[in-house]
Protein backbone atom coordinates (compact mmCIF):
# COMPACT_ATOMS: atom_id res chain seq x y z
CA UNK A 1 0.00 0.00 0.00
CA UNK A 2 1.47 3.41 -0.94
CA UNK A 3 1.98 5.90 1.86
CA UNK A 4 0.28 8.56 -0.26
CA UNK A 5 -2.16 7.80 -3.04
CA UNK A 6 -3.85 10.49 -5.11
CA UNK A 7 -6.56 9.19 -7.43
CA UNK A 8 -8.28 11.14 -10.18
CA UNK A 9 -8.44 14.50 -8.41
CA UNK A 10 -10.09 17.49 -10.05
CA UNK A 11 -9.43 20.91 -8.57
CA UNK A 12 -10.95 24.21 -9.62
CA UNK A 13 -10.27 27.89 -9.06
CA UNK A 14 -13.76 29.24 -9.58
CA UNK A 15 -14.66 27.99 -13.05
CA UNK A 16 -11.04 27.30 -14.00
CA UNK A 17 -10.37 23.56 -14.14
CA UNK A 18 -6.82 23.50 -12.75
CA UNK A 19 -6.29 19.77 -12.13
CA UNK A 20 -7.95 17.39 -14.58
CA UNK A 21 -7.79 13.93 -13.08
CA UNK A 22 -4.36 13.85 -11.43
CA UNK A 23 -3.30 10.45 -10.08
CA UNK A 24 0.02 9.69 -8.40
CA UNK A 25 1.44 7.70 -5.53
CA UNK A 26 4.40 7.89 -3.17
CA UNK A 27 5.78 4.83 -1.41
CA UNK A 28 7.22 5.01 2.11
CA UNK A 29 10.86 6.09 1.96
CA UNK A 30 10.76 7.50 -1.56
CA UNK A 31 11.63 10.85 -3.04
CA UNK A 32 9.12 11.46 -5.82
CA UNK A 33 9.35 14.58 -7.94
CA UNK A 34 6.68 16.40 -9.89
CA UNK A 35 8.08 18.45 -12.77
CA UNK A 36 6.44 20.71 -15.30
CA UNK A 37 6.39 24.23 -16.65
CA UNK A 38 5.02 27.27 -14.83
CA UNK A 39 1.25 27.04 -14.49
CA UNK A 40 1.17 23.29 -15.13
CA UNK A 41 -0.51 22.56 -11.79
CA UNK A 42 2.41 21.46 -9.61
CA UNK A 43 1.74 23.74 -6.64
CA UNK A 44 -2.00 23.22 -6.98
CA UNK A 45 -1.40 19.48 -6.63
CA UNK A 46 0.47 19.99 -3.36
CA UNK A 47 -2.14 22.45 -2.07
CA UNK A 48 -4.89 19.98 -2.91
CA UNK A 49 -3.14 17.17 -1.05
CA UNK A 50 -2.74 19.48 1.97
CA UNK A 51 -6.38 20.55 1.94
CA UNK A 52 -5.57 24.19 1.18
CA UNK A 53 -7.31 24.01 -2.20
CA UNK A 54 -9.70 21.07 -1.82
CA UNK A 55 -10.49 18.83 -4.78
CA UNK A 56 -14.06 18.76 -6.06
CA UNK A 57 -13.67 15.18 -7.23
CA UNK A 58 -11.29 12.33 -6.54
CA UNK A 59 -9.66 10.71 -3.54
CA UNK A 60 -6.49 11.26 -1.52
CA UNK A 61 -5.40 8.48 0.84
CA UNK A 62 -2.64 8.49 3.42
CA UNK A 63 -1.62 4.96 4.37
CA UNK A 64 -5.04 3.76 3.26
CA UNK A 65 -7.05 6.40 5.14
CA UNK A 66 -8.87 9.01 3.11
CA UNK A 67 -7.79 12.58 3.87
CA UNK A 68 -9.49 14.36 0.98
CA UNK A 69 -12.11 16.71 2.35
CA UNK A 70 -10.28 17.22 5.63
CA UNK A 71 -9.42 20.82 6.58
CA UNK A 72 -5.75 21.67 6.19
CA UNK A 73 -4.95 21.71 9.91
CA UNK A 74 -6.29 18.18 10.31
CA UNK A 75 -4.25 16.98 7.33
CA UNK A 76 -1.15 18.22 9.17
CA UNK A 77 -2.06 16.20 12.25
CA UNK A 78 -2.31 13.13 10.00
CA UNK A 79 1.34 13.58 9.03
CA UNK A 80 1.30 15.60 5.79
CA UNK A 81 3.24 18.88 5.92
CA UNK A 82 4.21 21.35 3.22
CA UNK A 83 7.15 23.73 2.94
CA UNK A 84 5.49 26.22 0.58
CA UNK A 85 6.71 28.02 -2.49
CA UNK A 86 8.16 31.39 -1.52
CA UNK A 87 8.98 30.12 2.03
CA UNK A 88 6.26 32.27 3.69
CA UNK A 89 8.03 32.62 6.98
CA UNK A 90 6.89 35.22 9.54
CA UNK A 91 9.36 38.04 8.92
CA UNK A 92 8.89 39.82 12.26
CA UNK A 93 9.06 36.70 14.39
CA UNK A 94 12.38 35.23 15.45
CA UNK A 95 13.77 32.06 13.97
CA UNK A 96 12.85 30.17 17.13
CA UNK A 97 9.31 31.57 17.13
CA UNK A 98 8.86 30.55 13.49
CA UNK A 99 9.95 27.04 14.36
CA UNK A 100 7.70 26.83 17.39
CA UNK A 101 4.71 27.76 15.22
CA UNK A 102 5.43 24.57 13.30
CA UNK A 103 5.23 22.53 16.50
CA UNK A 104 1.59 23.21 17.31
CA UNK A 105 0.65 19.58 16.62
CA UNK A 106 3.33 18.21 18.98
CA UNK A 107 3.07 17.47 22.68
CA UNK A 108 5.10 19.75 24.94
CA UNK A 109 7.59 17.01 25.76
CA UNK A 110 8.31 16.50 22.04
CA UNK A 111 9.05 20.11 21.11
CA UNK A 112 12.63 20.25 22.40
CA UNK A 113 13.44 17.03 20.59
CA UNK A 114 12.06 18.47 17.34
CA UNK A 115 13.97 21.71 17.83
CA UNK A 116 17.21 19.84 18.43
CA UNK A 117 16.66 17.81 15.27
CA UNK A 118 16.17 20.97 13.21
CA UNK A 119 19.20 22.68 14.78
CA UNK A 120 21.33 19.59 14.14
CA UNK A 121 20.32 19.68 10.49
CA UNK A 122 20.62 23.47 10.16
CA UNK A 123 23.28 24.76 12.61
CA UNK A 124 22.89 28.25 11.12
CA UNK A 125 19.35 28.40 12.48
CA UNK A 126 20.60 27.60 15.97
CA UNK A 127 23.13 30.44 15.68
CA UNK A 128 20.39 32.85 14.60
CA UNK A 129 17.43 31.61 16.62
CA UNK A 130 16.89 35.01 18.25
CA UNK A 131 17.07 36.91 14.95
CA UNK A 132 13.93 38.05 13.06
CA UNK A 133 13.19 35.72 10.17
CA UNK A 134 12.95 38.59 7.70
CA UNK A 135 16.62 39.48 8.22
CA UNK A 136 17.88 36.06 7.11
CA UNK A 137 19.38 35.44 3.69
CA UNK A 138 17.33 33.61 1.06
CA UNK A 139 19.10 30.35 1.76
CA UNK A 140 18.61 30.70 5.50
CA UNK A 141 14.93 31.49 5.02
CA UNK A 142 14.58 28.30 2.97
CA UNK A 143 16.25 26.36 5.78
CA UNK A 144 13.78 27.96 8.19
CA UNK A 145 10.79 27.05 6.02
CA UNK A 146 11.92 23.42 5.82
CA UNK A 147 12.77 23.39 9.52
CA UNK A 148 9.33 24.72 10.43
CA UNK A 149 7.75 21.91 8.39
CA UNK A 150 9.96 19.34 10.09
CA UNK A 151 8.76 20.49 13.51
CA UNK A 152 5.52 18.60 12.83
CA UNK A 153 7.49 15.34 12.41
CA UNK A 154 5.76 14.64 9.07
CA UNK A 155 5.20 11.21 7.63
CA UNK A 156 5.48 12.82 4.21
CA UNK A 157 7.04 16.21 3.48
CA UNK A 158 5.81 18.21 0.49
CA UNK A 159 8.51 20.58 -0.79
CA UNK A 160 7.42 23.32 -3.21
CA UNK A 161 10.25 24.92 -5.19
CA UNK A 162 12.91 24.75 -2.46
CA UNK A 163 15.65 26.07 -4.76
CA UNK A 164 13.75 29.12 -6.01
CA UNK A 165 15.86 32.28 -6.00
CA UNK A 166 18.96 30.64 -4.54
CA UNK A 167 22.53 30.72 -5.83
CA UNK A 168 23.91 27.51 -7.41
CA UNK A 169 25.97 26.79 -4.29
CA UNK A 170 22.94 27.11 -2.00
CA UNK A 171 20.86 25.01 -4.39
CA UNK A 172 23.37 22.19 -3.98
CA UNK A 173 23.24 22.55 -0.20
CA UNK A 174 19.44 22.44 -0.13
CA UNK A 175 19.36 19.32 -2.32
CA UNK A 176 21.98 17.65 -0.12
CA UNK A 177 19.70 18.40 2.83
CA UNK A 178 16.73 16.83 1.03
CA UNK A 179 18.76 13.67 0.41
CA UNK A 180 19.84 13.60 4.09
CA UNK A 181 16.25 13.98 5.24
CA UNK A 182 15.23 11.08 3.06
CA UNK A 183 18.07 8.92 4.38
CA UNK A 184 16.82 9.68 7.89
CA UNK A 185 13.43 8.25 6.96
CA UNK A 186 11.39 11.18 5.67
CA UNK A 187 9.28 10.44 2.61
CA UNK A 188 9.29 13.40 0.21
CA UNK A 189 7.12 14.68 -2.63
CA UNK A 190 9.16 17.36 -4.39
CA UNK A 191 7.97 20.07 -6.76
CA UNK A 192 10.95 21.70 -8.40
CA UNK A 193 11.53 23.94 -11.42
CA UNK A 194 15.13 22.71 -11.62
CA UNK A 195 14.18 19.41 -13.20
CA UNK A 196 17.77 18.29 -13.64
CA UNK A 197 18.49 18.56 -9.91
CA UNK A 198 15.16 17.05 -8.95
CA UNK A 199 15.63 14.00 -11.17
CA UNK A 200 19.18 13.55 -9.89
CA UNK A 201 17.96 12.82 -6.34
CA UNK A 202 14.47 11.37 -6.89
CA UNK A 203 13.56 7.71 -7.12
CA UNK A 204 10.57 8.31 -9.41
CA UNK A 205 8.95 11.24 -11.14
CA UNK A 206 5.83 12.54 -12.81
CA UNK A 207 5.61 15.12 -15.59
CA UNK A 208 2.54 17.34 -15.33
CA UNK A 209 1.21 19.51 -18.15
CA UNK A 210 -1.88 21.73 -18.05
CA UNK A 211 -3.30 19.90 -15.06
CA UNK A 212 -2.76 16.36 -16.32
CA UNK A 213 -0.05 13.75 -15.78
CA UNK A 214 1.81 13.36 -19.06
CA UNK A 215 4.52 10.88 -18.03
CA UNK A 216 5.33 8.64 -15.07
CA UNK A 217 8.56 6.68 -14.72
CA UNK A 218 11.70 6.15 -12.70
CA UNK A 219 13.85 9.27 -12.40
CA UNK A 220 16.59 7.59 -14.45
CA UNK A 221 14.21 6.81 -17.31
CA UNK A 222 12.77 10.33 -17.26
CA UNK A 223 16.29 11.77 -17.50
CA UNK A 224 16.80 9.66 -20.63
CA UNK A 225 13.42 10.53 -22.14
CA UNK A 226 13.80 12.65 -25.28
CA UNK A 227 10.75 14.80 -24.58
CA UNK A 228 11.87 15.48 -21.00
CA UNK A 229 15.37 16.31 -22.18
CA UNK A 230 14.06 18.75 -24.77
CA UNK A 231 11.33 20.38 -22.70
CA UNK A 232 12.73 20.41 -19.16
CA UNK A 233 16.47 19.66 -19.23
CA UNK A 234 17.52 21.99 -22.05
CA UNK A 235 19.04 19.19 -24.11
CA UNK A 236 18.73 17.98 -27.71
Amino acid sequence: MPLLEVHDIHTYYGNIHALKGISLQVETGEIVTLIGSNGAGKSTTLNTICGITPARLGHINLDGKEISGMPAHEVVTMGVTQSPEGRRIFARLTVRENLLIGSYTRHNNEIDESLNRVFDMFPRLMERQGQPGGTLSGGEQQMLAIGRALMTRPRILLLDEPSMGLSPLLVEQIFETIVDLNKQGTTILLVEQNARMALSIAHRGYVIQTGEILLEDTAANLRDNEMVQKSYLGEI
